[in-house]
């Protein structure tokens, strides 16, 4: 998944299925399908998204339901709440995710999206920053930084967003979200 191409998402999608079938009560291969069918159909629109978010947040409640302290699980109901448009929902999730494991990354990464969408951009910068500062190598970091942008833009800090549109466009030639914009629910 972390290669961000159609066909490794895809890949992604089947080993989590495999490892499901091969172990009904791993929480971690609930949520990874979760994740890889909302980068499906989220970012390279290859499945419905309405449907692969219903199938996501299944997987998710799953994943959460068979272990409840796993930080990466309440992180992806989360994100999966947040493609919902249910704000306070995904925060919830989040800060549970911040409260098992609070350098968690991923979680903060999720709140700052989820704070940016939800009407408060500058305080999710601060999240995503943060969260960029936890794990700098993250190969997921092409989604944070893409959503760093859109927080300065409905800061309404138009120069800062440019600056660092022309960043992440440089930095990230190859990702999928560099050269246009991905919101929750919305096509990219």
């Amino acid at each position: 998944m972390s290669r961000f191409t159609a066909e490794d998402t895809e890949l992604a999608q089947k080993f989590f299925q495999q490892s499901i079938a091969l172990d009904p009560s791993f929480a971690g291969g609930y949520g990874g399908l979760a994740a890889a069918q909302l980068q499906a159909a989220n970012t390279f629109m290859t499945r419905d998204l309405p449907d692969m978010i219903e199938a996501a947040e299944g997987y998710a409640r799953r994943a959460v339901a068979l272990d409840a302290a796993d930080a990466e699980a309440h992180t992806c109901l989360g994100r999966v709440l947040l493609h919902r448009g249910n704000y306070e929902g995904a925060r919830v999730e989040i800060e549970r995710a911040l409260a098992i494991s609070p350098n968690l990354a991923s979680a903060h990464g999720m709140l700052g999206s989820t704070l940016i969408f939800s009407g408060h951009p500058k305080e999710g910068l601060a999240a995503l920053e943060r969260g960029i500062r936890l794990d700098p190598r993250d190969p997921r970091s092409g989604v944070s930084v893409n959503q760093v942008v859109l927080s300065l833009y409905f800061a309404r800090d138009y120069e800062a967003a440019i600056k660092a549109a022309k960043w992440v466009i440089h930095s990230y030639p190859d990702h999928p979200l560099a050269c246009r914009g991905a919101g929750p629910g919305r096509p990219n």
